[in-house]
This record gives C-alpha cells, structure tokens and sequence, in this order.
C-alpha cells in the first residue's frame, strides 16, 4: 500500500481544525484557470470552513456554494462581483475596513489577466494592513491550520514603514 504524505499529513491537521475558537472572516478568490483548485480546496478544508465567514468574488462563491451543497455541506458564502467586474476591488475594500482575517488568492500566473491593477491592489491591501493571505494550497493549509489564530496571547507586529540607516 503506497500512502501520500501530503494527504495524510491534511488528514491528521483536519483532525485537529475542529478546535478553533474564533470565527475568522475568510476571503476567498481564484482566478479560471484556478478556479477548480480553490473548490477542491474548501472541499477539502469544508470542516474547518464551515465554522468561519466565507466572503468570494462571484464565480469563485458560486462554484464553491454549488460544490458545497452537492456534498451536503451547509456555509453561508457571501459572494461579491466576479474580479473582472469588481470583485477583487470590493474584497480589497473589506481588507482597508478590517473586514478580512485571512484571504486565499489562487491567482493564474501562467495568463494576462486584464484586471491586474485590481489584483494588484488586494495583494498590497493585505500586505498594508497585515492580512495573512496565501496565493497556494500550501501556504493556505498552513496558515488556516496555525494555532496562533486561538492564542490570545499572540499580537501580529504591524508591519513598518521606515527609512532603514546602515551605520
């Protein structure tokens, strides 16, 4: 029997997901080519989604809330315009308004995209205001699964913005 490390190693971090105590606002954004990525994904993490806000552009929420109730999973997904049309604007407005704990962005890097000053504005919005956002399946599975989201003791440091001197 041949076993995958990485999907036992999700299995075993699934296990522990059902332990978050905070509802976190989760954005969720994925470009066509990544589209069937991001909704095998939230499949996937639908344990540990389910317990947190879900906020998408349009395509991406429809394709998630149509793959979620096929698998007879009940989360409200709050979708916003398709990114072309918006949706990557509004989300990066929510991301300003702290509206956002935690974005996964699954972008094509592979085309041109013709709204890339918007998809350029939410990656610098998250990056401005410290909003942890993951732009694979890997870095979205570590972030989600950090225990550092129930530790009340943790602070995220604001990021700085200050002239470096090298005396």
């Amino acid at each position: 029997m041949i076993l995958n490390p990485g999907r036992n190693i999700n299995f075993a971090l699934r296990l522990n997901r059902k332990t978050m105590k905070k509802q976190l606002k989760i954005a969720l954004v994925a470009h066509d080519a990544r589209k069937a990525d991001m909704v095998e994904w939230a499949v996937f993490n639908s344990d540990m989604l389910s317990q947190h806000k879900l906020i998408c552009t349009g395509t991406t929420g429809g394709l998630i809330q149509k793959a979620f109730k096929d698998e007879g999973i009940e989360v409200e997904v709050e979708r916003k315009n398709s990114g072309p049309m918006g949706g990557d604007a509004e989300i990066a407005a929510m991301v300003v308004n702290k509206q956002i704990d935690f974005c996964v962005f699954l972008i094509d890097d592979l085309s041109a995209n013709p709204h890339e000053a918007d998809i350029q504005m939410l990656l610098r919005q998250c990056r401005i205001h410290n909003v942890p956002i993951a732009c694979n399946r890997y870095s979205a599975d570590l972030m989600i699964t950090s225990p550092l989201w129930d530790d009340g003791e943790y602070v995220p440091k604001a990021p700085q913005y200050v002239p470096f001197h090298c005396e």
